[in-house]
C-alpha cells in the first residue's frame, strides 16, 4: 500500500527561501547544490544547504539536492564527491536523472527519480523502483487513470506529482529545442525557453492558421481542487515548481497548499486509510494565502482530467495579473482609474497592464497613486521626462486593468508571515525533593528534568496555579506550544509555591532536552536496494531520447539488456532533422483543427487531417507533426550549424583529453566502455 505520511515538497532558490518554505508548512525543500542541478542559476554552497538542513531537521522536514543534469565522463569523479558531501552535511535525498550516478560509489543516501526521468509508463516507474529509487516525479500529462495504473505496479516507492507552477510544454527530459537553437541544453540546466516565443502557425498550403502567438507556451499548474483525487490515485507527494521563484512567491504558494494539506488530512486522518504529515507542526499566518497573486499565466489542471483545450498561454507568456479596474479619463501625466471594489487600493511601486487592440500585454509601473474619491484612483505613470501618456501602448478609456505587482502584499510577505510550531504536552509535578517537569510533543518525544527545591505553601494558592501555569506555558522564541499543562500536587494534595526563576528554568530545560531528544531518534531516509539480478529495461533499443551522456550511463542500460544504445543529443552527432521535442499539447487541437474535433460535424468531416503544420519565428523554422495514436506532437527540426561547430570547439577546448566514449550500438560495446 501507499505509505501513510503525505510530503507538500516546495522549491527554494537559495538557503533563506527554502528556510521559510519550511516554516510556511513544506514538509520538504528541494535545493539546488553547487554544480550538476538542473537550474544552473540556482546553485548553492554546501554550506548554505548545510544550515538549511539543520533547521528544516529540527521540523522533522527533509531537504532533497538536485543532482540532475546528464553528465560527462569527465564529471562523473566529480559529482560522486559532491554527492558525498551532501551525505555528510545530512542532506536527506538526492534527486537524479543520470543513470550513470547509480554504477559509482555513492553514499547511503536515498534516490529520487527526477521529472527529466520522463515517468509515463508503468513499465517505466516499475524499473526505477527495481534499480533503487525509492521517490519518483511522475510526468505531469498523465491523467488520475494513468497514475493508478502506475500505483498499481509500483508499491515499494513514493509517487510524487507537480501540483503547481510553470509547465514544460515538452515531456520532461524531451526537449532539445533550447539545445539546437541556442546552444543551451535543457538537460543541462540551461534552458533558453523557445517554447515562450511568438511563432506564426502556417497549414501545408502556406495560409496563415495563427500570426504571432506563443503557441508552445501553457498556462501554469494548479491542481488546487485535484488532491483528494490524486491521494486517491496513489500520489503521496505534492510538489510545487519553482527554484527560480521570490521568496514571496514561495511562502505564498507554500502556504496555500499547506492549507490544502492540512485539511485532507483532517478528513482522512485515523483508520486504515488515515494519512498524516510526514514532518511534524501547524502554521499559523498573518496573511491569507492566494495563489493568483504570484507570478503565474493563467490555471490549468492540464492533462489530470483528461485532454482540455484552453491549456495555451498563447496571448503571453507573461503575468499579467488580477483585473482591478478600468480607465475613466487619461490625461498628459495622470490616468484615472475606477477601481473594481471600494475594498481596493493602489500604491505607489505598483505595476499595472493592460491588453492592447492587437491582443498584446502592456504594462508600467506607477510611480504615485493618489485617491481621489470613492473608487476613483489617480496614477501617476513612471515616465521619462518630456514624455505624456501617449507613449503607453494601446492604453485607451474603458480599457481593463490589471495589476501584477501590489507593492503592499509584497511589503507584507518581506515581513515574518508564519509561525510554525510543534504542540506539547507539560507536566508538573512536586517531588519528594522538590519539582519536575516532563514535555512530551505531538510526535510522542518525552524529556523529562527536575530540581531540588524546597517546598512552601503560597500566599494564594489559585493565584500560584495560574501564575505557574503562565511561566510554564510561555514557549515563545522555541519551536513549540503548550497545547496542555498538566499540575500534579503529588502528596501534597494541594498547590505549593513555585518562584518564577524556578518555574523558568525548568521550562527551559525542558524544551532543550525535548530538542536534544528529537534530534537524537532523528533517522537518515533508507537507501532503497536494487533487485537482484538485474531487472531487464522495458525496451532493448535507446535513441538519443534516452540522453545516454556518458560511458557509465551506457554500462548502467547495458547491464540492464539494452542491446542498442544511441548517445545523447548533447553529443552533437550529426542527426539531422529530428524530434527536438515531444508533448501531449497539441496546437492543431487547440486551434481547434483536430480531425478528432470535426468528427460528426456536418460539411466537416473528412475535410480536417492532421496534417503537419509549420512555426515560424524570425529566420527559424520548424515542422509541427502530429502522432494521432497515442495523440502527441512532436516539433522536428535541426541543429543550428553554428551551435553544432562552437559546441564542438567548447567541448574539445574544455577537456584535457578527449571523453573516452559517446556513441555505442551494441551490448558488448558498451560494457567495455569502447566506441561501436
Amino acid at each position: 500500500m501507499p505509505r501513510a505520511e503525505l510530503e507538500l515538497l516546495a522549491p527554494a532558490r537559495d538557503a533563506d527561501i527554502g528556510i521559510e518554505a519550511v516554516n510556511h508548512g513544506a514538509d520538504a525543500v528541494y535545493i539546488g547544490g553547487p554544480a550538476f542541478g538542473a537550474r544552473d542559476k540556482a546553485g548553492n554552497s554546501l554550506a548554505e544547504i548545510e544550515r538549511l538542513v539543520r533547521h528544516a531537521h529540527r521540523h522533522g522536514a527533509r531537504i532533497f539536492v538536485t543532482h540532475n543534469t546528464i553528465l560527462r565522463d569527465d564529471e562523473l569523479p566529480g559529482a560522486r564527491q559532491l554527492a558525498w558531501d551532501l551525505w555528510n552535511i545530512g542532506v536527506d535525498a538526492l534527486i537524479v536523472q543520470d543513470m550513470g550516478l547509480l554504477m559509482l560509489d555513492l553514499p547511503p543516501i536515498q534516490l529520487h527519480a527526477s521529472t527529466q526521468t520522463d515517468i509515463r509508463t508503468p513499465e517505466k516507474a516499475r524499473f526505477l523502483q527495481d534499480v533503487g529509487f525509492s521517490q519518483m516525479v511522475l510526468a505531469r500529462e498523465l491523467t488520475l487513470p494513468q497514475i493508478r495504473a502506475i500505483e498499481a505496479q509500483v508499491q515499494g516507492a513514493v509517487l510524487e506529482f507537480f501540483v503547481h507552477g510553470a509547465l514544460c510544454v515538452a515531456y520532461s527530459g524531451q526537449c532539445f529545442i533550447s539545445h539546437a537553437h541556442t546552444g543551451r541544453s535543457a538537460n543541462r540546466g540551461s534552458c533558453s525557453q523557445e517554447c515562450r516565443l511568438p511563432y506564426t502557425v502556417t497549414d501545408a498550403q502556406g495560409r496563415v492558421v495563427a500570426h504571432d502567438k506563443h503557441v508552445l507556451s501553457l498556462k501554469d499548474n494548479d491542481q488546487s481542487a485535484n488532491l483528494h483525487a490524486l491521494v486517491d490515485a496513489g500520489i503521496r507527494c505534492f510538489k510545487i515548481e519553482g527554484r527560480y521563484k521570490d521568496m514571496a512567491t514561495v511562502k505564498n504558494v507554500t502556504a496555500h497548499y499547506r492549507q490544502l494539506c492540512d485539511r485532507v488530512l483532517d478528513e482522512r486522518a485515523g483508520g486504515a486509510t488515515g494519512l498524516k504529515a510526514s514532518s511534524s507542526g501547524r502554521c499559523r499566518y498573518t496573511f491569507t494565502p492566494d495563489p493568483e497573486r504570484a507570478y503565474n499565466r493563467g490555471g490549468t489542471d492540464y492533462f489530470v482530467n483528461g485532454r482540455q483545450i484552453d491549456i495555451g498561454a498563447f496571448d503571453t507568456p507573461k503575468h499579467a495579473g488580477i483585473e482591478i479596474g478600468h480607465v475613466v479619463k487619461l490625461a498628459p501625466q495622470h490616468v484615472d482609474i475606477e477601481l473594481a471594489t471600494p475594498a481596493l487600493r493602489l500604491n505607489n511601486g505598483d505595476a499595472l497592464t493592460w491588453v492592447d487592440l492587437q491582443g498584446n500585454l502592456q504594462g508600467v509601473p506607477v510611480n504615485v497613486a493618489r485617491h481621489l474619491a470613492g473608487r476613483l484612483w489617480r496614477v501617476e505613470p513612471n515616465i521619462a521626462p518630456g514624455q505624456t501618456t501617449a507613449v503607453l501602448k494601446g492604453l485607451r478609456r474603458d480599457a481593463a486593468i490589471s495589476r501584477n505587482r501590489d507593492m503592499a502584499w509584497e511589503r507584507l510577505l518581506e515581513k515574518k508571515s508564519a509561525e510554525r510550531l510543534i504542540a506539547v504536552e507539560l507536566r508538573f509535578a512536586a517531588t519528594a525533593d522538590g519539582f519536575a517537569l516532563s514535555a512530551t510533543d505531538a510526535d510522542g518525544h518525552r524529556a523529562h528534568v527536575a530540581v531540588a527545591h524546597a517546598h512552601e505553601a503560597p500566599k494564594d494558592a489559585v493565584r500560584a496555579e495560574a501564575t505557574l501555569r503562565e511561566h510554564l506555558s510561555r514557549l515563545g522564541g522555541t519551536l513549540f506550544e503548550a497545547r496542555q499543562v498538566v499540575l500534579d500536587w503529588g502528596a501534597q494534595g494541594r498547590p505549593l509555591f513555585v518562584p518564577a526563576s524556578v518555574a523558568n528554568a525548568l521550562r527551559r530545560d525542558a524544551v532543550a532536552a525535548l530538542e536534544a531528544a528529537r534530534a537524537a531518534a532523528w533517522q537518515p531516509l533508507p537507501r532503497a536496494k536494487a533487485v537482484v539480478p538485474p531487472v531487464p529495461y522495458p525496451e532493448d533499443t535507446l535513441s538519443y531520447l534516452a540522453n545516454v551522456y556518458n560511458a557509465q550511463a551506457a554500462a548502467f542500460y547495458a547491464r540492464h539488456g539494452v542491446k542498442v544504445i544511441d548517445a545523447a543529443y548533447e553529443s552533437h552527432q550529426e542527426l539531422g532533422e529530428v524530434s527536438l521535442m515531444i508533448t501531449r499539447h497539441c496546437v492543431r487541437f487547440s486551434l481547434s483543427l483536430c480531425p478528432k474535433q470535426a468528427k460528426g460535424v456536418q460539411g466537416v468531416q473528412g475535410t480536417v487531417k492532421a496534417e503537419p503544420l509549420t512555426l515560424l519565428h524570425g529566420e527559424e523554422r520548424l515542422t509541427l507533426r502530429f502522432d494521432c495514436k497515442p495523440c502527441e506532437m512532436h516539433v522536428v527540426g535541426s541543429m543550428r550549424k553554428n551551435v553544432l561547430q562552437q559546441a564542438r570547439r567548447d567541448e574539445k577546448a574544455s577537456l584535457a583529453t578527449p571523453q573516452p566514449i559517446r556513441f555505442y550500438k551494441t551490448r558488448a560495446a558498451a560494457a567495455a566502455g569502447s566506441p561501436a
